[in-house]
Parts: C-alpha cells; sequence; structure tokens
C-alpha cells in the first residue's frame, strides 16, 4: 500500500509532504493486472483512504484524463502511459543496457530483460526478444511490467543482494502469494534458495511465476560492487538444465554483466 500521510522519520519534512498529492498517486496504483476496473468502494480500500476521498480523487483524475469511466467503474486510459515513456526516453540505465540485450538476443534466439526492484515487485526496465523465437512468449513478460519478486529469477538475485537486515523487514510477517503449483511460498524456503544465489551469483526460476517460463539471471553491478539491476534470458528448459545453463547461457550472462559494470 501507498503511503498517503506525513511521514514521521527523516526523508522528508512534515511541514514539505503534499498528503493530497500522495492520496491521488496512491489511487492511482490501487489499479493493477489483479484489479484493472475498480469503483470508489475498491480504489478507497485498495489505497487506505476514505470513499468520499478516493471519489474526489477518481473524478479528478479521469477529469484530468488519466482514467476513463462507465459512471460507476474506473480503469487507467493510454494517457498514463506518459510517465513509463518519458522514463524510459530519459533515464540512463534502459539506454545504456539496450545495446547489450539486443546483442544477446541476436546471438542466442532467446529473449532477455533488465530489470529493478521496486518493493515487492520487479519492474522491467529494457527488453530485447530475438526475432529467431517462435514460440509464445510469456504473458505480462513486456517492457514495463511489474512482476513479483518472490517467484522471479531477477527477483531472487535482487532480492539476495539486499543487507540482511533488509532482507530481514522484507521477510517479516509477510504471506507470499502461490502463483503456480511450483512457487515458492514459505519464507524459510526463500530464505534457503536466496543464501544460494549468494552463493552462485545466479539464479534460476521454472515455473514459478507462470506455467511455462523458465529463467535464469544474474546480478548487474556498478563498479562500486552495487547490484543495481539483474539481466535474465527467458529460454526452454532443456536450456536451463543447470550442466547446460553453465556451459551455454550462463557464461554468457556474466560475460555481459562483466562487460556492463564500467557504464553502470
Amino acid at each position: 500500500m501507498a503511503r498517503t500521510t506525513a511521514p514521521s522519520g527523516p526523508g522528508i519534512a512534515r511541514a514539505d509532504f503534499i498528503e493530497g498529492m500522495a492520496k491521488g498517486l496512491a489511487v492511482l496504483e490501487s489499479f493493477d493486472t489483479s484489479r484493472q476496473r475498480l469503483n470508489a468502494t475498491q480504489a478507497a480500500e485498495r489505497a487506505g483512504i476514505t470513499r468520499a476521498a478516493a471519489r474526489r480523487h477518481l473524478l479528478t483524475l479521469a477529469h484530468l484524463g488519466y482514467l476513463e469511466s462507465d459512471g460507476s467503474h474506473y480503469w487507467l486510459s493510454p494517457k498514463v502511459l506518459r510517465f513509463s515513456g518519458s522514463y524510459l526516453a530519459s533515464a540512463r540505465l534502459p539506454r545504456v543496457l539496450q545495446p547489450t540485450l539486443n546483442r544477446l538476443a541476436a546471438l542466442t534466439r532467446e529473449s532477455f530483460s533488465a530489470v529493478v526492484r521496486d518493493g515487492d515487485e520487479v519492474v522491467i526496465v529494457a527488453r530485447s526478444v530475438s526475432p529467431h523465437v517462435q514460440r509464445l512468449m510469456a504473458y505480462g513478460l513486456h517492457l514495463g511490467a511489474r512482476l513479483p519478486a518472490h517467484a522471479t529469477s531477477t527477483g531472487r538475485v535482487l532480492l539476495a543482494a539486499l543487507p540482511r537486515t533488509e532482507l530481514n523487514a522484507w521477510l517479516r510477517g509477510r504471506e507470499l502469494p502461490r502463483l503456480t503449483p511450483h512457487t515458492t511460498v514459505e519464507p524459510k524456503a526463500l530464505r534457503a534458495l536466496l543464501a544460494q544465489v549468494r552463493t552462485d551469483d545466479f539464479a534460476v526460476a521454472r515455473e514459478e511465476h507462470e506455467l511455462g517460463v523458465f529463467a535464469a539471471a544474474v546480478p548487474l553491478r556498478d563498479m562500486q560492487g552495487r547490484v543495481v539491476a539483474a539481466l535474465n534470458v527467458v529460454a526452454s528448459p532443456e536450456r536451463l538444465e543447470e550442466s547446460v545453463l553453465r556451459q551455454d547461457l550462463l557464461p554468457q550472462l556474466q560475460a555481459a554483466a562483466l562487460e556492463l559494470r564500467p557504464l553502470l
């Protein structure tokens, strides 16, 4: 849930915090793939504000063109893409990564993504799909897609890079949703997987986010050794069997990560 009240800790002074803006953004963030159409009551519950406040924000956002409505329910309009389009056009990270992703896709005939973490989710900020890929691609694996961190190879790479205290805080009291029969949902089991990721310096997720999706990821580090993103490949299960992976795709992912390091 988005923060809609003035902060009590460091970061911004209470007098500088615009609560109305925070509530409006919380309403906008209430829309996602699981709830694409909301009425005022549903938006209020998801944003953590009153129904009256949610209604005013919904009406305002619709008036400004960010939402569409049938008079009862609201849904996102194409205008919201202005934000992602501006980010992708101006942010340095996607521009730096894209040529390498294009080269990997052409070389391996697989699809590659670069991903960053945003709270409970990871976000695809750069992507390249080989024109030779004939099989159906996974649903939702598009530029700007948000995926659950606990069930994805990139999410596990990024979670494994967190300081122990920060990871403990992230896991404390958290219920990990089961997305497929293969999803790891026990916190203790996830901790063990993350410990293995730290040892291996890569992660593999097999049908945990979506059936039929097999992916491997490596961390992208800057020159100070900080993990700033993750690079992954979605490939056939045969290519991600460990003995094949270590001889085939993994060396190419690791070489690309090393090549990108001075640029991050």
